[in-house]
């Protein structure tokens, strides 16, 4: 099975627009290139997990994510990076479109989004991390069987803290936090290998 990184999209791989879908106003965050071919490198499949309660909400279609997704690949590809997945949820409890307004298993914190691309896409969960910018993303990561990375950014500002929405590791970008994970993979290889001769 294999391993991934599931990236959160607004404020995390990309710059945040509330509620955008002009494909021309998508730019990548800060390190995301970096750290992503890091990561890449170390052999983790890359997986974009995104809340898009604008649909639900009836701020813009499902269709119109199409674009959105595809300028995401375009970009990364540019830079030599394959996108493995793109999984969104669509749904807001209190949203105001009939079939989107509801509680659902996919829209984070709840884990449905990775467990589905983990089924789809042959993913070892253990072996994978969740990195995004608010604790709703680390919870989701965490519920699924994956460590997580929180990008300290700004964009949390309740910080309501419980049993799954502890981090690994706090970081203040996308390299950064591919750094920290290429590092606990060392560390972590460090301790078998010692195990093993002994």
């Amino acid at each position: 099975m294999k391993k991934a990184i599931f990236i959160d999209k607004d404020g995390t791989l990309i710059r945040n627009v509330p509620y955008n879908v002009d494909p021309a106003k998508i730019t990548l965050e800060y390190g995301a290139v970096e750290g992503l071919r890091l990561l890449q490198r170390k052999g983790y499949s890359l997986i974009v997990i995104s809340n898009q309660a604008g649909i639900a909400h009836g701020y813009f279609n499902e269709e119109d994510m199409q674009p959105v997704i595809s300028m995401v690949r375009q970009l990364l590809a540019d830079a030599d990076i394959r996108l493995d997945g793109f999984y969104y949820c669509p749904h807001h409890p209190a949203g105001k479109v009939a079939g989107y307004a509801s509680a659902c298993i996919c829209r984070k914190p709840a884990p449905g989004m990775i467990l589905r691309a983990a089924r789809e896409l042959g993913i070892s969960l253990g072996e994978s991390w969740m990195i995004g910018d608010i604790l709703h993303d680390v919870e989701a990561g965490n519920r699924a069987g994956c460590k997580s990375v929180l990008i300290n950014n700004g964009n949390e500002t309740v910080w309501e803290m419980n049993q799954h929405s502890r981090p690994e590791y706090i970081a203040k970008d996308l390299l950064e936090a591919a750094a920290l994970i290429a590092s606990h993979s060392i560390e972590k290889s460090k301790t078998w290998n010692s195990y093993i001769r002994h």
